[in-house]
């Protein structure tokens, strides 16, 4: 028994246990998934909170040390998942409702093809079937009528719960919009009219309004110098924006299984499924 002592204060003094820390917490964020219900913040700061007090009372014992220090890591990766729930948890629409009158912030504007979209960080919401008080919903709009990002816009639209997948082990849409922290998606229904804000922006609006402008000014360069696809596809790559690909293009990338590569900008706002996209049918 002493032998395995020396062999096991021998691993640990060169730090040879330390990679098994990360392990620890992915083995924390999958245990989280596993419990069958939400566990309380109070709780897990107690975890936390003991098995950190347990790590540091040890630290002269390597043995007990090493023990704790994982104990530590699990529970921190527990933690984390617990917390980062608590974060995005936000209001999902359960049932459609038509005629819903909306205002907010506009958050985000996407050009499509055919339309544009954008998601609006809402301040007031009155319908017949609205039980919930949504944070964020994305709606589609005629192309070419998308508001500025920034603006305080008041509109009508019928509103939708989050798309489920559409075929077994297809792209989960509803869980996209989830951590997009986005209650409902849907359609405008009339003309989006521009009102006085209730209050100021705040500085996270002003600077995706920034970013937006940012977006227009290079995606108007580009597309002066070069015309056509080639200006389209390298405007897309760059500022995410993608409405003027033709439609053969379009498609070709699609078929081809190259579109996701439209996403690769840091100033793109879409975000497609690891081996495949999203298709004209999302909302």
């Amino acid at each position: 028994m002493h032998r395995v002592r020396e062999w096991a204060a021998a691993e640990v003094a060169p730090g040879r246990l330390v990679p098994w820390l990360a392990i620890a917490f992915g083995c924390g964020t999958i245990l989280y998934f596993a419990v069958e219900r939400e566990p309380a913040l109070w709780a897990i700061a107690l975890l936390v909170t003991g098995t950190l007090s347990a790590a540091i009372l040890c630290r002269h014992r390597p043995l007990a040390f090493s023990a704790t220090v994982g104990l530590t890591a699990l529970s921190a990766g527990f933690a984390t998942a617990t917390v980062k729930r608590e974060i995005i948890a936000h209001p999902v629409l359960s049932a459609p409702a038509w005629n819903v009158e909306l205002a907010g912030f506009v958050e985000m504007r996407e050009e499509r093809e055919r339309s544009d979209r954008v998601v609006v960080r809402l301040e007031r919401i009155v319908g017949s079937r609205i039980g919930e008080k949504l944070e964020r919903v994305r709606v589609s709009v005629r192309k070419g009528t998308a508001p500025l990002v920034g603006s305080f816009i008041e509109f009508k639209a019928r509103l939708s719960p989050p798309l489920e997948p559409l075929r077994p082990g297809g792209y989960d849409f509803a869980r996209d919009m989830y951590f997009q922290r986005i209650g409902a998606s849907g359609f405008v229904l009339g003309a989006i009219r521009t009102a006085e804000a209730p209050h100021a922006p705040t500085l996270r609006l002003r600077f995706a309004a920034f970013i937006d402008g940012l977006r227009g000014t290079i995606d108007k360069r580009i597309r002066t110098i070069l015309p056509g696809d080639k200006g389209a596809i390298a405007s897309a790559l760059i500022t995410g924006k993608r409405d003027t690909i033709s439609t053969p293009v379009n498609e070709a990338m699609y078929v081809s299984g190259l579109a996701h590569v439209l996403s690769i900008s840091g100033f793109s706002s879409r975000r497609f499924p690891a081996g495949g996209c999203r298709r004209q049918h999302e909302p």
